[in-house]
């Protein structure tokens, strides 16, 4: 239904032309996401359409049940598509029910550890209003970490995974009696793994602290705390801790968990953890549709409004996109979000690159120079958590929309050559040189339309990059990215 309503929008908003005629996206933080084409926003079709195979593929590879794709530039959305089904199988043999659910645009998901990132912003809005400071020990607020071993924790090592935390606790929470108060305060007694500040450690304790941080200090759950101050700002009618029964025809199913005695995990949580917590957990709980993210991910580009409204400031942006962990190489992170990791950001990755993955198969990738969100939500977990990595195709999704931008034309491409340059892709600059020497001959037969010599120049550019990887002059990733960047811009000038 949505995207028919997308399609029958287009045409309307090509008329209007406003979205030419008032920067992008400032448009976009008055009016929110649009509608829109690749064309519109110098984007090829070909490596936005390629997604589609590669979808199908990975399903047909069971690597998941199905998936939505989302992606937007420059406020509008490009791709919005479904593969594949949100409910396929009636336990962990695969065994398929009779009536399997088809998956929509529209499907809410498990966001799993995507949850972190709204814990995260709830901390940055709270640091707005001056309730703490980033550097300010966890203990001047939280009497459980007022112990010789966590007094000196930081509320930033919370938040960039540095605190000595362990990853989870030691014990499954569901396994153990107590309700809900007394469950977190087990979860924050938990000794440490490292010294503070000594090692980055992904953890889902951290976000379950920062988490009872938000609560404590705002006096309200934390379902509750991020339905108002979030949720209801953005108009993100879809998303929500634990989503009503009436809404489970439209939620992609998880996982069968005899071992929790809830059978298919269906409109409940899939983490263990967090459904022993109610549902409502700092670390996970948040279920979200596609749409909703691609709002709440145009809130970030817009560095903390949407439509007039101010979710927090542009000061907290700026902290929560800045590498806290320059002392643990490879692991970039700001406050809440992964930075700068091409494992599945691919081409997209840069160090202002904000994203974040969750294991139920969920990823975001936020890119503030290309003013690009890439989302890929699939049910990975569905029926098992034995399956094969969501990892591939998640970094295909990025490298895909990357490709639509860079391989425009040649000077796009000539970007490209730049952006790998400065993380190290060649071995040295002459390697570059000659790239960008290639790809300027190239550009001066785009502008005048010489599509003869054009292609002839792409066919040498990619015999130039076959030579440099034989001769081990270019990383094996960065030859791919340029080879596949140079095929799409020759089918553009063949069309």
């Amino acid at each position: 239904m949505k995207k028919r309503m997308i399609s029958m929008f287009v045409a309307l908003v090509m008329v209007c032309g406003m979205l030419t005629t008032l920067p992008q996206t400032g448009y976009a933080a008055q009016t929110g996401l649009q509608p829109g084409t690749p064309e519109q926003e110098s984007m090829l079709a070909q490596p936005l359409e390629d997604i589609d195979g590669a979808i199908h593929d990975a399903i047909k590879d069971n690597v998941m049940p199905g998936a939505v794709v989302l992606v937007a530039r420059n406020g509008n959305i490009v791709k919005w598509d479904a593969y594949g089904y949100a409910l396929r199988y009636a336990d962990d043999d695969f065994t398929e029910i009779d009536d399997p659910v088809k998956m929509q645009e529209d499907t809410i998901f498990d966001m799993a550890s995507i949850s972190k990132l709204f814990t995260a912003i709830s901390v940055m809005q709270l640091w707005d209003q001056d309730y703490f400071g980033l550097d300010d020990p966890v203990s001047d607020y939280l009497p459980e970490y007022d112990t010789k071993e966590k007094r000196d924790i930081t509320i930033q090592q919370l938040l960039t995974h540095t605190s000595g935390e362990k990853a989870g606790p030691s014990k499954e929470l569901y396994e153990m009696d107590g309700d809900r108060e007394e469950l977190l305060e087990y979860v924050m007694e938990e000794p440490l793994e490292n010294e503070p500040g000594e090692a980055y450690v992904y953890s889902d304790i951290n976000y379950i602290t920062l988490g009872v941080l938000v609560e404590r200090l705002s006096g309200e759950r934390e379902d509750a705390y991020v339905q108002t101050h979030i949720l209801e700002p953005l108009a993100l009618s879809d998303t929500m801790y634990n989503p009503p029964e009436n809404l489970k025809p439209r939620i992609a199913a998880t996982e069968f968990q005899p071992w929790t005695d809830r059978g298919m995990v269906w409109g409940s949580v899939h983490d263990e953890k967090a459904w022993a917590l109610d549902g409502v957990a700092g670390h996970a709980g948040v279920f979200s549709s596609a749409e909703d993210l691609a709002t709440f991910s145009q809130m970030l580009l817009n560095k903390g409004s949407y439509q007039g409204k101010s979710i927090f400031s542009k000061e907290a942006f700026d902290l929560m996109n800045t590498n806290w962990n320059e002392a643990f190489p490879g692991q970039n992170h700001g406050l809440g979000w992964d930075l700068n990791q091409d494992w599945y950001m691919d081409i997209l990755a840069e160090e202002d690159t904000l994203g974040h993955t969750g294991y139920t198969g969920t990823s975001i990738v936020v890119s503030p120079k290309l003013n690009t969100i890439a989302i890929l939500l699939t049910n990975r977990v569905h029926p098992t958590r034995d399956t094969v990595s969501t990892n591939g195709i998640r970094k295909e999704v990025a490298a895909k929309t990357g490709s639509s931008i860079y391989s425009w034309n040649a000077e796009s491409l000539q970007a490209l050559v730049e952006s790998l340059q400065d993380k190290g892709a060649f071995s040295d600059e002459n390697t570059a040189r000659s790239l960008d020497v290639h790809l300027a001959a190239v550009k001066r037969f785009e502008e005048t339309e010489q599509t003869e010599k054009v292609l002839k120049h792409l066919d040498g550019l990619q015999n130039l990059l076959e030579h440099q990887r034989n001769e081990g002059l270019i990383s094996d990733d960065a030859y791919d990215s340029l080879v596949d960047g140079a095929a799409y811009l020759m089918g553009k000038w063949r069309d």
